[in-house]
């Protein structure tokens, strides 16, 4: 986008605002509240059991996503009656409609009874010129009129944009009625322009990936204040149970996306690799087929794919980081958010240093660093960071009756008070309770007043 306009952030909302400017990272949807992507979901609907669809929301939400995405779009449900009733209870329960929600649907019947029960500023997702101008005008005029925001598929009456022409075509188009007739607010416009699988064999794909790159460019570049986002699992599909080479290719299309300026997307935290973690052999195999880079990139990517799946060979490599010096291990295990060894590997620290709260300064800040520098880049994302503070938690609660006695043993007078808390709309602590810790243990007398104060 040009650095020549003035700020229009995207502001969004449940019971928290949501603000999305130029420096904003990656925002995450989370994907599991979708009748259509989630069997565990679909069947807690069909037998309505609500309450403990709720409680897959809600892991949603603790887990890092930003947006939460809902579909009810199934046959064997009334959908309206059912986006209803969900939404309805979610805005009962504040952990979870804190975040803003995303009104997921094909049908308008089920986007509209979402709008008028949900709170906040929503996202609706979405509409398209498929059915015509006139039709898609009077959806947005609806929208505008919720003052949600709203996803524009790359689609119009000639059917699906499948190349970088017809998305940029559909973009272009779809933006200038929606700003020029309808008056709709274009930081609030957020286009899609079709993630499609890579490597199926169909030479008619092979530019899939490189073109939904191109498209994002092109309309963040020309389309002022418009964001971009998608459905980040389509791109895998052709790899559907090998989760190894899925996971990979998802944080391999999302790191070079939003290099090109996705904004959001709907993403599975739970399929996706730390970039920098990801088998060099496998990436180059990867970004080969992304990028178009050989004629033969689907054909040697797929040959490589049935080495790793499933193999004993990878269990034994899974593990070959427990090899590693201390401060490496600690390092690996934040960036991945593996808890099951931190309390072994914090005591065998701590016997290397003179005072536990080295422990926390040296090796365990020194991996919070690492995890920060990749979420900076784009290499890593907030649900996995979310991951590693589980981790940095329950190493400091590890540290923590060590810390106490240590203190105890000097006696010294207090250095004073300090008040501490997350401001509201923060729900991460980790910041918080590492200054309280390295605080405490200089003698100072901590308040914490807790989160979202």
């Amino acid at each position: 986008m040009s650095t020549n306009l003035l700020p229009r952030p995207m502001r969004l909302s449940g019971l928290e605002p949501l603000v999305i400017t130029e420096a904003t990272n990656f925002v995450n949807v989370g994907e599991r509240t979708n009748v259509t992507g989630s069997r565990k979901f679909l069947r807690l609907i069909q037998e309505r059991q609500f309450e403990e669809a709720l409680d897959i929301a809600r892991d949603q939400v603790e887990g890092g996503a930003q947006i939460l995405d809902v579909n009810m779009d199934e046959g064997m449900i009334d959908g309206v009656e059912a986006m209803t009733t969900f939404l309805n209870l979610i805005a009962a329960e504040p952990d979870i409609a804190r975040i803003p929600i995303m009104i997921d649907s094909s049908k308008w019947e089920i986007i509209e009874a979402g709008l008028k029960c949900v709170q906040g500023k929503c996202v609706v997702n979405s509409i398209s010129l498929k059915g015509g101008e006139e039709e898609f005008i009077h959806q947005a005029t609806t929208i505008k009129r919720f003052g949600a925001a709203v996803i524009v598929m790359a689609f119009d009456e000639d059917g699906q944009a499948d190349n970088y022409e017809r998305r940029i075509e559909i973009c272009e188009r779809s933006y200038k009625v929606l700003t020029e007739k309808v008056g709709f607010p274009p930081e609030d416009i957020i286009f899609d322009p079709n993630i499609f699988p890579v490597a199926t064999g169909m030479e008619e794909h092979r530019l899939n990936a490189l073109d939904f790159f191109r498209a994002t460019k092109w309309i963040r570049d020309n389309l002022p204040y418009a964001k971009v986002s998608g459905g980040v699992s389509n791109v895998s599909f052709s790899f559907r149970g090998n989760n190894k080479v899925r996971e990979a290719m998802h944080s391999s299309f999302l790191y070079h996306a939003i290099q090109n300026g996705m904004s959001m997307g709907i993403v599975n935290p739970t399929m996706l690799e730390v970039y920098q973690e990801v088998d060099k052999r496998l990436m180059t195999y990867i970004e080969d087929v992304l990028f178009d880079r050989r004629a033969d990139a689907t054909e040697r990517l797929l040959e490589f794919a049935q080495t790793i799946e499933g193999t004993v060979k990878v269990e034994a490599k899974v593990l070959e980081w427990r090899n590693e010096p201390v401060a490496k291990r600690l390092e690996h295990a934040l960036i991945k958010g593996i808890t099951e060894f931190i309390e072994e590997d914090v005591e065998e620290a701590r016997q290397q240093f003179t005072l536990p709260l080295e422990v926390i300064e040296g090796p365990l800040m020194d991996g919070m660093n690492v995890v920060g520098d990749l979420f900076g880049e784009g290499k890593m994302f907030l649900p996995q960071v979310v991951k590693s503070a589980r981790v940095m938690k329950k190493a400091v609660a590890y540290l923590l009756p060590y810390l106490e006695a240590e203190k105890a043993e000097g006696g010294s007078s207090s250095s004073g008070k300090v008040l501490l808390a997350t401001v509201k709309g923060d729900v991460h602590d980790i910041g918080k309770n590492i200054v309280g810790v390295v605080l405490a243990c200089n003698n100072f007398e901590i308040i914490d007043l807790g989160v979202m104060v």
